[in-house]
């Protein structure tokens, strides 16, 4: 899913690119009233697009994790409530393997770490609850999985906007140098074009940061109903005396 993600991100990229020449001709014509999308396009070009390109790489591929993890976390979703139930009316009847049919046929973290439980039954409360907590954490780690890639993105996109505009009045102030005059017109371009990088950098990174956040509160619910099943598992295998 992510690798198909990331192509398709890429994809997008190399598409974008191609449209640039015909994008730079039609700013070069002055085109009047031009919707929000082709005014976008538009200052990305004046904000020097070669160099802007990074920042959409970096939007991009932010993107591309944001949306593999909030598919995956959407498809680890699961009624625990419903599961714990069925997992203890097959521990009602002495169905110990049942149980852990139950929870294996039955996708996410919270169905892996309960299995994992019940696999332990034999070995006493102590070992099921050992078993639940190694294997919590283990769940933990893939849920992160990607989380530290979208992180950075969002770290990464304005600190090149910053770049862009440092690099950008250097620029300007080479060409007041060259003209040997400080023209009204020379300095207000440079500065047009190097604070352009800076403001498309910070929409990258907020736009990213949004999505961070979602996926974060996704995993600390999930993570949240993982344990309340886990404590859930231990006091019904209680219940029906299944520890020896």
């Amino acid at each position: 899913m992510r690798k198909l993600l990331l192509v398709l991100g890429v994809f997008l990229f190399v598409s974008f690119l191609g449209t640039m020449d015909i994008m730079a001709q039609a700013a070069d014509a002055g085109t009047a009233n031009l919707g929000m999308y082709q005014t976008i396009k538009q200052k990305f070009i004046e904000g020097d697009w070669k160099f802007m390109s990074i920042v959409l790489v970096c939007l991009i591929l932010g993107l591309a994790f944001s949306i593999e993890r909030i598919i995956t976390l959407s498809l680890a979703s699961v009624n625990t409530e419903n599961l714990l139930n069925r997992i203890e009316d097959r521990l009602a009847s002495g169905d110990l393997e049942g149980a852990k049919d139950v929870a294996k046929a039955t996708p996410g973290p919270a169905a892996s770490v309960l299995y994992e439980g019940l696999r332990n039954a034999n070995n006493g409360p102590e070992a099921v609850e050992k078993a639940i907590v190694s294997y919590g954490s283990v769940q933990m780690g893939l849920l992160e999985k990607g989380l530290v890639w979208i992180s950075l993105f969002i770290a990464l996109a304005p600190m090149l906007g910053f770049l862009g505009t440092v690099i950008g009045m250097i620029q300007a102030f080479d060409k007041i140098a060259a003209a040997g005059d400080i023209s009204p017109n020379i300095v207000a371009s440079g500065i047009k074009v190097a604070l352009l990088t800076t403001v498309f950098g910070l929409i990258v990174a907020i736009i990213l940061q949004v999505f961070y956040n979602y996926i974060v509160s996704k995993i600390d619910s999930i993570t949240n109903k993982m344990e309340d099943a886990s404590l859930g598992l231990v006091d019904i295998m209680a219940r029906n005396n299944m520890f020896k």
